[in-house]
């Protein structure tokens, strides 16, 4: 459980259509099995490769679903939700909170398909720092040495 994410303020409403492996995802939380501290919401666990929600795309994993069919998932049991789900006809309405996504280094422009992450500050600082200090010494030495 992570009590440290956080979500987008606006919600967005994904319509689905159920396909053979049904909606294409599985999903976590509920009052009797909390995903997050303190929040009974219910969240998507996994989009399974090629169901409706990879196909739409809109969907990720960690989003939080707030409504099915205009249903606001509140105080429920996993069970409940799981029921709800599962009756919920072929064509399937979410309302959904998606997860903000963090860029925890780096700069925060688009990266485009095989451009690499970038480095961490620490990658590039710890041998910045180890060049200064052993430099530092050379010179502490050489002056020695003269004096």
């Amino acid at each position: 459980m992570n009590g440290g994410v956080d979500y987008l303020p606006d919600s967005e409403e994904i319509q689905l259509k159920r396909g053979p492996s049904g909606l294409g995802f599985n999903i976590v939380g509920g009052t009797d099995q909390q995903y997050m501290c303190n929040d009974t919401g219910i969240y998507v666990s996994r989009i399974k490769e090629d169901g409706a929600a990879a196909l739409d795309g809109r969907l990720q994993e960690g989003d939080k679903i707030i409504a099915v069919n205009d249903q606001v998932l509140k105080n429920l049991l996993h069970r409940e939700v799981v029921n709800l789900f599962r009756n919920a006809g072929e064509d399937v309405r979410l309302k959904v909170q998606h997860k903000v996504q963090v860029q925890q280094n780096g700069p925060s422009g688009h990266k485009g398909e095989g451009e690499p992450g970038g480095f961490s500050l620490t990658t590039i600082m710890v041998p910045v720092l180890i060049a200064c200090a052993a430099a530092t010494v050379w010179l502490v030495v050489k002056f020695r040495q003269r004096h």
